[in-house]
């Protein structure tokens, strides 16, 4: 599926033309060209690639998903990979979806690796902001990355709220370690991957912003800026949930050992409180005469004996909290 757009003088100018007539609307150099393939193969990407003259580097790192988010500086244009993160708070994952974009004076090529980044937002972007059309390529760059950013934002966010219902968790007594290590596991496992795709777009919105590129210009430099600040934001804030994260982790390992410890405690005064009649009986048990040696009142001696000896253990022990 392939979505085409053409600007001109800040307004739409045309829309669901083939991707064969961009180069007959990029001849007018006023116009801007949009077009948008998701999963393309290789004969789309050859026909992209002799439209604008593509250099074969970028066009391969299409055809291989699961690149970094980067900014690769052609001669011929520029390669930027940016990532959409969703967040499912069932399982803990998050899942990022890759899309790549080639920039060139008038034109913005996007290629999407599957259809989880929604290009249909991205579209309501450009339309809610029709003043900035004007502005070319960077208007159109500027929708992409405010949509991915902003997409970083919601799942740091709900990466945050469920560490926080981690920490409830951890000082629930009815809560279950398994599962609490195993949803520990998980949201770690997630922050690594937001970590990994959303902290290098603070180089690649930063790099875009440069002046020698002449990609931004003075109308869309404080939008650009804006969509930096949510970058610094989401770089922030995601250091400061590992931080958490693994404090939380420390924590559930210090409660476990202090479990242990009482535990360990409960054992073994249980075990002496067992050994008082243990020894009473191992006495009376030996084949010698004794006070009460077969009489009524020595069995019900005895009896007293292990029964108060084992009672005072209990106090002494629960007097200690051991119990």
């Amino acid at each position: 599926m392939v979505r085409t757009r053409c600007y001109l003088g800040g307004k739409l100018y045309a829309e669901g033309f083939a991707i064969a007539d961009v180069s007959e609307y990029l001849a007018d150099p006023a116009r801007t060209v949009w077009f948008d393939v998701c999963t393309p193969d290789t004969a789309d990407l050859e026909a992209i690639r002799e439209e604008l003259g593509l250099h074969d580097l970028a066009v391969e790192d299409v055809l291989q998903p699961g690149q970094r988010p980067k900014l690769d500086h052609y001669p011929e244009h520029l390669f930027v990979v940016v990532y959409s993160l969703d967040f499912d708070s069932a399982s803990g994952r998050l899942r990022g979806h890759e899309l790549g974009m080639f920039v060139t004076r008038n034109a913005l090529v996007t290629v999407r690796a599957d259809d989880g980044f929604a290009i249909d937002e991205v579209v309501k972007r450009w339309d809610d902001s029709p003043g900035l059309a004007g502005s070319g390529v960077a208007f159109l760059l500027h929708g992409v990355l405010d949509y991915a950013v902003d997409t970083h934002f919601d799942a740091v966010q709900a990466l945050d709220n469920e560490i926080d219902g981690l920490e409830d968790q951890l000082l629930d007594e009815g809560a279950t370690d398994s599962a609490l290590q195993r949803r520990t596991f998980e949201l770690r496992k997630s922050l690594v991957m937001l970590r990994r795709l959303a902290m290098p777009m603070r180089e690649v919105v930063n790099t875009l912003m440069r002046r020698d590129l002449a990609v931004v210009d003075q109308a869309t430099t404080p939008y650009f800026q804006d969509v930096y600040d949510h970058v610094l934001r989401v770089a922030e804030w995601t250091d400061s949930l590992r931080d958490l994260l693994t404090n939380i982790f420390e924590t559930q390992l210090t409660m476990r050992g202090n479990r242990q410890n009482v535990i360990m405690k409960k054992v073994t005064s249980w075990a002496a409180i067992i050994a008082v009649p243990t020894a009473v009986t191992g006495f009376y048990g030996q084949n010698l005469p004794y006070p009460g040696f077969q009489q009524h009142w020595g069995f019900w001696l005895s009896t007293m004996v292990i029964v108060a000896g084992s009672v005072a253990l209990y106090v002494t022990f629960k007097a200690k909290d051991w119990l």
